[in-house]
């Protein structure tokens, strides 16, 4: 769903709510929730108390809570703390209000796509794979890319249990993963492409996924295999697990003598168009 094309404003009661689309779902202005329920004038110190309650009581906001820029009164852009609808209704609970339940019901209305998603996770799959096709995507390469999306996740919830910082850690992993499939940085890759901001692996082609995927899912085996705890060894761990991904991409760049990895990009044409023009 392209930002530009949804409405950043909604209204609970003629109080304005804003919110913004980001990672594929509405992350909705914190301050603004706690002004329409509390009707308090001074919401942001409201919301700063209630801040430090939540997380005395072991709610980590740091991964719950994130700063996005949004419009404010004055017509500039500041950062403002948000949550997406999950992360909003635990906050809620925690605000004495009359108007909670009704904003409950709101805002599952508002972020419906989302509440149904956590409700039925593979309502989530459905939807991105008709995202993928609307994007001309064909459905050999979205099965390919939806199963690697599920290996990335079981990869970063191993890490997550392995006490790795997911802020900083994950990066650096991924980077010892790609370097040791590709012999390349996530950066190098996609300076390769020619990509910018956009995403590397919805302009990777099936052999490419493959391959990715295989680096990780070798990496969260080896972790499991060694109870690999801490960034440290679990750096050693996504260094084998590449090379699994390296030495079996070397074979087959070897018997095909063609390699895996390639400057094709899919900016100036959609991969069904590219897949068919390679048939």
């Amino acid at each position: 769903m392209d930002e530009k094309n949804n409405k950043e404003l909604v209204v609970f009661q003629d109080k304005k709510i804003r919110r913004i689309w980001h990672n594929g779902e509405w992350f909705f202005s914190v301050v603004d929730v706690v002004e329409a329920l509390t009707e308090s004038d001074r919401a942001r110190k409201y919301w700063s108390d209630l801040k430090a309650k939540l997380i005395d009581e072991g709610f980590e906001l740091s991964e719950k809570i994130g700063q996005l820029r949004l419009q404010s009164s004055d017509g500039k852009y500041y950062e403002t703390d948000c949550a997406n609808t999950k992360s909003m209704f635990r906050i809620i609970q925690s605000i004495p209000s009359p108007k909670a339940e009704p904003f409950k019901l709101w805002l599952a209305k508002v972020g419906y796509e989302r509440v149904q998603e956590i409700q039925d996770p593979e309502l989530a799959q459905k939807r991105m794979k008709e995202l993928y096709r609307a994007k001309g995507y064909s459905d050999e390469w979205i099965e390919k890319r939806v199963r690697g999306i599920a290996i990335r996740q079981e990869l970063t919830d191993e890490w997550k249990k392995r006490n790795v910082d997911e802020k900083v850690e994950f990066a650096i992993l991924t980077d010892e993963i790609s370097k040791a499939t590709f012999n390349k940085t996530v950066k190098e890759y996609k300076e390769f492409k020619g990509l910018k901001k956009q995403s590397l692996r919805d302009h990777m082609n099936d052999l490419e996924l493959i391959f990715t995927m295989l680096g990780e899912a070798s990496t969260a085996k080896i972790a499991r295999a060694k109870d690999a705890q801490g960034f440290e060894k679990n750096k050693e761990a996504a260094k084998k697990g590449g090379r699994v991904a390296g030495i079996a991409r070397k074979t087959l760049e070897a018997e095909s003598d063609e390699k895996v990895a390639n400057k094709e990009n899919y900016l100036d044409a959609p991969e069904k168009e590219k897949r068919k023009r390679l048939r």
